[in-house]
């Protein structure tokens, strides 16, 4: 299904083949290596294949070329939504993984901060984005800067003191990247001075003093990503660390949301679009009545009905994210992400069933992308949550 791109520039094509070869010859053998480690400590263990999925992403600066300044944003968008299409279509874990490592180099760049760009901006640094909290998941996203005692005390704040700020407290085990990361693009609760005020988001050296971690996560999918829990005790950090202020909470959400769940779209429709291929070449190749499977028309009726589904969440990823870059609209980056999980974890449950019981066996890769998008529909905002806060710009 790679040509289904017909309108790509010859730029653009060469990027898709790079990342593509990336996906298939190094993150898809990786991930499923990566997957069937019992224990999820062994995946970011020293000589764990995770690191040499970092260093090879390094090496082909992606970052770089789809933030070229020769580029306009449409491009930028363009280049950005071929590389996560591709990612995704490798490994979800693993492109969720490297794609949230940029985001404290995000944040460094939007606070136009030298010091910060030069600490936090370079390719080696492993970020995370910690925003869930033991006492608040997805709901976060729909109270973003409502700090009232109705929603519950905040897990984590970060409390003004002098020219500092002070953070003290929990993220969840969620956090995405979280017992390797170097560096945090922090949201939670700011504390002015006459308590907390409203969400923020600071950068955080993660080898300050005062921070720790928990145990990686063990759990259903997508184990090539590490996840888990960070603590902060009194980690102090000079003030221009707060790159967003309550003041402009409002603004941060919506730009969350719409670069998060735009991304996720986008990264769920390429696994969609892998689930469909898996079933495509396995319908050709299993032979049943005399015939491959695929000459049976209730085989061929199911495989058009995932090919109809992966083409829609496809093109709505996309649509999705080139509106993002000219003027975002959370409805449509909510509806991007929803479509796109809710469509692979159905075409990768589709396309099980044609394997029939060879789906069922860890021997074949397509239980394993069923698992992953399982997943897709919990992270970044559960579903049925992103689609409350979405129907409130309607």
């Amino acid at each position: 299904m790679i040509d289904l791109d017909f309108d790509l520039t010859d730029e653009e094509r060469a990027l898709r083949d790079t990342v593509h070869a990336f996906a298939a010859e190094v993150m898809r053998p990786a991930g499923e290596e990566l997957d069937r480690l019992p224990d999820p400590a062994q995946v970011v263990a020293p000589d764990s294949v995770l690191w040499e999925v970092f260093r090879r992403h390094r090496e082909l600066g992606l970052d770089e070329i789809t933030a070229a300044t020769d580029l306009t944003p449409v491009q930028q968008v363009r280049m950005r939504c071929i590389v996560s299409d591709e990612l995704g279509w490798g490994d979800a874990g693993l492109a969720i993984s490297l794609g949230v490592s940029g985001f404290p180099r995000n944040l460094a760049l939007m606070s136009g901060h030298p010091e910060l760009i030069e600490r936090f901006g370079g390719g080696d640094v492993i970020g995370c984005w910690p925003i869930t909290e033991p006492d608040h998941g997805s709901d976060v996203l729909v109270n973003f800067g409502d700090l009232s005692s109705q929603h519950g005390a905040p897990n984590c704040v970060a409390r003004k003191d002098g020219d500092s700020f002070v953070v003290n407290g929990q993220k969840s085990a969620w956090v995405s990247n979280g017992t390797i990361a170097t560096a945090a693009a922090l949201f939670c609760a700011v504390d002015l001075g006459d308590g907390p005020a409203g969400m923020g988001a600071l950068v955080v050296p993660l080898d300050a003093p005062g921070v720790t971690r928990g145990k990686p996560l063990d759990k259903i999918g997508q184990r090539a990503l590490n996840q888990g829990e960070i603590f902060f005790q009194d980690v102090r950090l000079p003030a221009h660390h707060l790159v967003v202020s309550p003041e402009v909470a409002a603004l941060a959400k919506d730009m969350v949301l719409c670069q998060a769940n735009g991304g996720m779209g986008l990264v769920f429709a390429g696994l969609a679009r892998a689930a469909l291929e898996m079933a495509v070449d396995y319908a050709k190749e299993r032979v049943q009545g005399g015939v491959p499977i695929i000459r049976h028309q209730s085989v061929r009726a199911r495989l058009f009905e995932m090919y109809r589904k992966v083409a829609a969440a496809r093109a709505l990823a996309r649509h999705a994210a080139l509106t993002t870059a000219v003027a975002p609209r959370v409805e449509l980056a909510v509806a991007s992400k929803v479509t796109a999980t809710q469509t692979a974890f159905e075409v990768a449950s589709g396309a099980l069933q044609i394997f029939g019981g060879n789906g069922l066996s860890r021997e074949y890769p397509i239980e394993k992308l069923l698992r992953d998008a399982r997943a897709s529909m919990v992270e970044d905002g559960c579903n049925e949550v992103l689609g409350l806060v979405a129907a409130e710009r309607l």
